[in-house]
């Protein structure tokens, strides 16, 4: 580890001009603005002053838990997905497996939490409106998580502000929009995962900030630590949710953009230098974050260990992990001449035959083969069972007579004594998929369309096929299609089941089956009545952790069903349209998440100008023109343009997604927006800045210092803001809080937009002249 002491290791430049640019960046030096201190107004001085920093961030950390545990209690029931992550953490006391999207971080917290306070996971939140008090659940201590949460990030919203070189006056600013937002306080005080996700989105900013300001103090003590805590805070908002992966590719670009300013030739570094950066980078940055993330779900998995909910989504081998799980429990070796049912992976009808025939003529015209019909059917039936017929030579006894991967069978359909077959006659529904019929057991003519490989998924040559556990795909011999069926019924000829046929792709996803009982067996162990206990599995913590990955990204994917309150990433910042969390029909009580309009939509001015001044900026310099003085414009591209980075990289992406959306995704572009329309204030009320911010290295070239004096306008128009943007809160707390009940005329005062689809409001009646 290099001593601070120690110079940089760089290339010998040959001017002394050269040299005196030594260490040098835009946001740290001036060469024409000079202040002392002390000729600043005497109201910026008190306010620059540490204690009244802390006296600031001590007043706005109070108020900020005052207002996110005010009536933490009302109300006792269930709150929108309170019904999913109350469940979670329920889980994790109860130990039973479950699936969710997101990683496990902050449900393993509310697990926690729920434990701590006493919480013994019998209350599995079923429904929005479940009773938490009639059921004694310790709900506000799992609440209480969330909200020092929310409460906590405040303060480091300010400090995020403090440390990037604004003004106690400018740093408040930015705290109070987010202080004061009614979507920030209402997700923070439930069983939510948002609050989890933008504190430790906050501290990755801050970490990264202070980690940045050393950087002529590299590889010190300090440096490394800062580093390393931007990766720690960084697993941990990606773990919280997966959303958080966002953070991560922000402060991805940012180091980007950070080492190719150290690649540059003219900075005087060596390569070697270089390296040490993206090596040090590449451990602090990608290596601790890895493993901390891995972490949370080494942990995950230690916890669930129980089969629940969760299992079907698993492979057949990860639910063998879990004690008492069915597939684990029930499973056995098939055996030839064995009789079962089997059962479609997906949509869970049985395979089915009956003795009527596929009728001579379908509607479009298409000629069938009248063979018998072969459906999938939901329900248990005789006409379900089917023997499984071998193709080879057997012995008389022994392990010989088990069923494995890749056999070529027969299937028999024993109530019928007719053979499965498959040939190139289109199915009923689909013209470009084959048809499933049978054929008579003792007509060998056609012995060749009865032969099916046994491909069962994730299976080892030599692997046994075994019931429940084994997933597998039906393969026709001759024509390589797979066995598969689809949610669309046939006709009344066919009694509306469910069509098979079968699908051109030999390794199509969809045509998994599993069998699903055995009804007979020849073999020596018989059918066991009793469950006797069987020792759980053991695969590979890496294994569990892949497979689980790609199920998140799969079904996070997946979530494309409509919902009434989805909304589409364009409407997040101008508050177009909110989401019902709970409603109370007999008090006409109602909690809606939107935002504090007043903040929400001053953020939006502040992009706007942030764009304009910067554009305004690039083509003056085009044209020769100054405009704005070199320190200031330092920090609109370096301070400002970074909270801009953060605000584009956690709400571009939603536009390019096909899931379901939420007002809340757009939370943490909130955040980062609050940033920048400090600076922007900054900005618009003093042409200085608090310059330099970078901590100086023994070897840095000092320049003339700079001091921001916002004066008297400052904390006047900052002062008067804050009064109406607290207004607007106060406004608006019945439907943050869910407390008092409204009547129907106050409920129509209280949506600002009338796309806002609030419950209880009177109806509109027009006047008639």
């Amino acid at each position: 580890m290099a001593s601070p002491s120690k110079p940089r290791q760089r290339i010998k430049v040959a001017s002394a001009s050269t040299a005196g640019n030594y260490d040098q960046d835009e946001d740290d030096h001036v060469h024409a603005i000079y202040q002392n201190p002390n000729s600043r107004s005497a109201f910026e001085r008190v306010l620059d002053t540490p204690q009244a920093s802390a006296a600031m961030v001590g007043v706005l950390t109070a108020i900020a838990f005052a207002l996110r545990f005010y009536k933490i209690n009302q109300p006792d029931q269930v709150v929108f997905d309170e019904v999913h992550f109350g469940k979670f953490a329920s889980f994790y006391i109860t130990r039973e497996y479950y699936f969710d999207v997101h990683p496990p971080f902050a449900k393993l917290l509310f697990g926690l939490a729920g434990w701590f306070v006493g919480f013994d996971g019998h209350f599995t939140f079923q429904e929005i409106g479940d009773n938490y008090t009639d059921n004694h659940v310790p709900y506000v201590g799992m609440r209480a998580l969330p909200a020092i949460f929310g409460s906590l990030t405040i303060p480091v919203v300010y400090a995020i502000m403090k440390e990037t070189g604004y003004s106690t006056i400018i740093a408040a600013f930015s705290a109070c929009i987010i202080l004061f937002d009614n979507a920030h306080i209402a997700q923070s005080r439930l069983i939510l995962l948002d609050a989890t996700l933008i504190f430790f989105m906050s501290l990755t900013i801050y970490s990264y900030v202070r980690f940045r300001k050393l950087r002529y103090w590299e590889f010190t003590v300090e440096w490394w630590s800062w580093l390393i805590a931007t990766g720690f805070f960084m697993a941990c908002t990606w773990g919280a949710k997966v959303n958080g992966v966002l953070t991560v590719a922000t402060i991805g670009i940012a180091v980007l953009v950070d080492l190719w300013d150290i690649l540059d030739h003219k900075k005087g570094f060596t390569m070697e230098h270089f390296w040490k950066h993206f090596m040090a980078r590449a451990v602090g940055l990608i290596v601790v974050p890895f493993i901390i993330y891995l972490s949370f779900f080494y942990v995950h998995f230690a916890v669930l260990t129980r089969s629940g909910t969760g299992d079907t989504f698993m492979s057949p081998a990860f639910q063998e992990t879990l004690i008492g799980n069915e597939l684990l429990m029930n499973s056995q070796e098939l055996h030839y001449y064995d009789v079962v049912t089997m059962k479609h992976k997906d949509t869970k009808v049985y395979l089915h035959s009956h003795p009527d025939h596929y009728p001579l003529q379908y509607d479009d015209g298409r000629i069938s083969s009248q063979g018998q019909q072969v459906t999938g059917y939901g329900h248990d039936d005789i006409n379900n069972h089917w023997q499984i017929v071998p193709t080879k030579a057997l012995p008389e006894a022994g392990r010989g007579r088990i069923v494995h991967h890749e056999d070529v069978i027969q299937l028999l359909h024993v109530n019928t004594q007719t053979l499965l077959l498959t040939h190139d006659v289109a199915s009923p529904l689909m013209p470009t998929n084959q048809e499933f019929t049978t054929w008579p057991k003792d007509d060998h003519s056609r012995h060749n369309d009865t032969l099916f490989y046994l491909n069962i998924i994730d299976a080892d040559p030599e692997d046994p096929w075994k019931s429940k556990s084994s997933h597998f795909r039906l393969v026709h011999g001759p024509t390589r299609v797979s066995m598969w069926t689809h949610s669309k019924q046939l006709p009344e000829w066919a009694f509306k089941q469910q069509e098979i046929n079968g699908n051109k792709n030999p390794t199509e996803k969809s045509a998994t089956w599993f069998v699903d009982q055995v009804i007979s067996t020849e073999s020596s162990e018989g059918l066991s009545s009793e469950q006797v206990p069987k020792e759980p599995k053991k695969i590979s913590f890496f294994k569990k952790f892949a497979e689980l990955q790609l199920l998140m990204l799969q079904h996070n994917a997946g979530l494309t069903s409509s919902h009434p309150y989805a909304s589409g990433p364009i409407n997040w910042p101008f508050l177009i349209s909110g989401i019902s969390f709970w409603t109370e029909n007999d008090a006409q009580k109602q909690i809606y998440l939107i935002g504090n309009i007043v903040g929400w939509w001053t953020c939006v001015i502040a992009l706007s100008i942030y764009v304009g001044i910067m554009g305004a900026d690039l083509l003056a310099r085009r044209r020769g023109i100054e405009p704005i003085p070199e320190a200031a414009r330092g920090r609109l591209w370096n301070s400002a343009g970074f909270f801009l980075l953060i605000w584009a990289v956690h709400y571009l992406p939603f536009f390019l997604m096909s899931r379901q959306l939420f007002i809340h995704h757009y939370l943490p572009s909130h955040l980062a927006s609050a940033l920048l329309a400090g600076s922007v204030l900054s900005f618009v009320l003093s042409d200085t800045v608090n310059y330099p911010i970078s901590i100086v290295g023994r070897w840095t070239k000092m320049r003339k210092s700079e001091y921001a004096d916002l004066g008297m306008k400052g904390p006047v128009v900052v002062g008067i803001f804050t009064f109406i943007l607290f207004l607007m809160f106060l406004y608006m707390t019945p439907l943050t809080y869910g407390t008092p009940g409204l009547d129907g005329e106050t409920i129509n005062a209280k949506r600002l937009l009338s796309s806002w689809t609030l419950h209880f409001a009177a109806k509109e009646i027009a006047e008639v002249s």
